[in-house]
């Protein structure tokens, strides 16, 4: 963690609250992954005993908290530079950076193993896999090497689905792979839109993100062309037993109007953008925080319509 040793002794130090400790495991992020898994889990051919479900989601959650207290402890240099994160319990001093990476590894090690016992190796394994890979190959390697950190970084925001999934399975499907593959081509534009009006802070803190490297105008054409990209793939999913014609019906309209956000924001003159703040790409990003989540609320939906002889193919 480069410049951490430095950051730690000009740090002035303060007693951490609850609070703290909470907002070091990214309760955002986590309230994301517990609603995808938990929609992985209930959509899923094979039901858990409600105690299984409860116990598989809660470790889910804490590993995803192991995520983002590892992230915490690697990025405090980062964070301490970028107005976005500056206020982080790490960065700003309320939480050390040794009780970080301590917490994020304790925490890591309860969830797999505890995962594990609840429902099966298949889904312990996966979790294990999705922790590595957001502490180590994101973290510690992609974020600050290239600026497609963020296209394959976003793989480990897209297990928590599959992991649901696999603990009420046992197996991956391809149900499973297009939920994944869904929040997987969802990450690049949903980023993309945010780094469009916070260029500033990356270049700050010296992350490669696209704004960086290539400018607003190549990010703007990136935004669009894995806009189109992820049409197919999200009326792939309403087309297998995840959907029927209700989550049909949500798919095709969120996606036309999302193509429509994308195709305004690569229409875009930079001198218009920066006079009205960024004011589409902020609603951009805004609404592609309530794309995901209607998704899978409509595959939720889907489901309980099933349940009831009124839904699926």
């Amino acid at each position: 963690m480069s410049d951490i040793g430095a950051y730690q002794t000009t740090t002035a130090p303060h007693e951490a609250g609850f609070g703290d400790y909470v907002q070091l495991l990214k309760p955002r992020v986590m309230s994301l992954v517990v609603f995808t898994a938990l929609v992985g889990l209930l959509v899923a051919p094979v039901s858990l005993h409600p105690v299984e479900a409860f116990a598989a989601i809660l470790f889910i959650a804490l590993g995803a908290g192991a995520s983002g207290a590892l992230n915490m402890w690697w990025d405090a240099d980062i964070d301490a530079v970028m107005a976005r994160t500056a206020r982080r319990p790490v960065p700003s001093g309320r939480v050390q950076a040794g009780e970080a990476l301590g917490i994020g590894m304790a925490l890591s090690g309860i969830s797999i193993v505890m995962l594990g016992l609840a429902t099966n190796l298949v889904a312990a394994g996966l979790l294990a896999f999705t922790i590595f890979f957001y502490a180590v190959v994101y973290s510690m390697w992609l974020k600050r090497l290239t600026p497609q950190n963020i296209v394959i970084g976003g793989a480990a925001g897209a297990f928590p689905p599959m992991i649901g999934w696999v603990a009420a399975t046992g197996s991956v499907s391809i149900e499973a792979a297009l939920m994944f593959a869904l929040i997987f081509m969802w990450t690049p534009p949903h980023f993309w839109a945010l780094a469009l009006f916070m260029k500033g802070d990356y270049h700050t803190a010296g992350v490669p993100m696209l704004t960086v490297t290539h400018g607003r105008k190549s990010t703007r054409l990136h935004v669009l062309v894995y806009t189109i990209l992820l049409v197919p793939v999200a009326v792939g999913a309403a087309l297998t037993s995840l959907g029927g014609p209700f989550t049909l019906a949500v798919t095709v309209t969120l996606n036309a109007w999302f193509l429509v956000g994308a195709y305004r924001i690569w229409n875009r003159d930079e001198a218009v953008a920066e006079a009205d703040k960024y004011a589409v790409e902020k609603a951009f990003f805004r609404f592609s925080l309530l794309y995901l989540f209607l998704h899978f609320a409509a595959y939720l939906v889907e489901a309980a319509l099933r349940s009831f002889g009124m839904g699926g193919w």
